[in-house]
């Protein structure tokens, strides 16, 4: 048994119900909050087929390990980093081949998009850009583009970034933490990203009960 809840969203049959600041918009743009649930959170977010999800949040809050925990087949710009740095000679600074990194990163996004199938796809919260054209892909098919967007304090979002050994500049993550930040408010506000149908906030806690992020079958 599950519980089904306006806006293609799915959570677990024991999630309650949404936070009094959890709100519904006008055409079906739904704003649900999972933050501070203390472990009543849904194991998994379920959307309608064809459907786009992004996923958003600062360097090192948890979306490479959300994603290949609970996407499969997920889009990640860090899977096609790593492929890059396996073949590239050590001594070779990433800053030097990143264009190539971001080059094949979003010819694979492409490609997932011309399958027609649902996609989930990492976003750092900088590139508006990309958000912009998954809502034009979205709304081509005639389905619709979801945001979930990781809220984790600077602090957890350095230390995570330690542990995977992988760090970004000090400009580098002031501009994802006011990137992410106005995202942030504004998902709060009930303003959500352009063309977006939905979104959802999680804070380490309710990332960390997700175990899928899917897609309905075709009916």
């Amino acid at each position: 048994m599950r519980f089904q809840q306006t806006g293609a969203v799915t959570a677990d049959a024991a999630l309650p119900a949404p936070r009094a600041r959890a709100r519904t918009r006008p055409r079906g743009r739904l704003v649900r909050d999972l933050r501070d649930r203390s472990g009543r959170v849904p194991r998994a977010l379920t959307f309608a087929a064809g459907d786009l999800v992004v996923v958003s949040g600062l360097p090192g809050s948890g979306k490479s390990t959300l994603l290949r925990r609970a996407a499969d087949g997920g889009i990640d710009s860090q899977d096609a980093r790593e492929r890059w740095e396996a073949r590239m000679p050590r001594v070779l600074p990433y800053a030097l081949y990143r264009p190539l990194v971001r080059l094949a990163h979003y010819a694979g996004l492409h490609r997932a998009l011309r399958s027609g199938a649902g996609v989930v796809v990492h976003d750092c919260g900088t590139q508006s850009w990309v958000r912009g054209w998954l809502a034009r892909a979205a709304a081509r098919r005639g389905t619709a583009l979801h945001l979930v967007l990781l809220d984790v304090d600077p602090g957890t979002a350095r230390d995570g970034q330690r542990e995977r050994g992988r760090g970004v500049s000090a400009y580098a993550f002031a501009r994802h933490r006011r990137a992410v930040g106005r995202l942030v408010a504004g998902v709060e506000a009930g303003r959500l990203p352009r063309g977006c149908a939905s979104a959802t906030l999680l804070d380490r806690d309710a990332a960390g009960a997700l175990r899928r992020i899917g897609f309905r079958e075709p009916s």
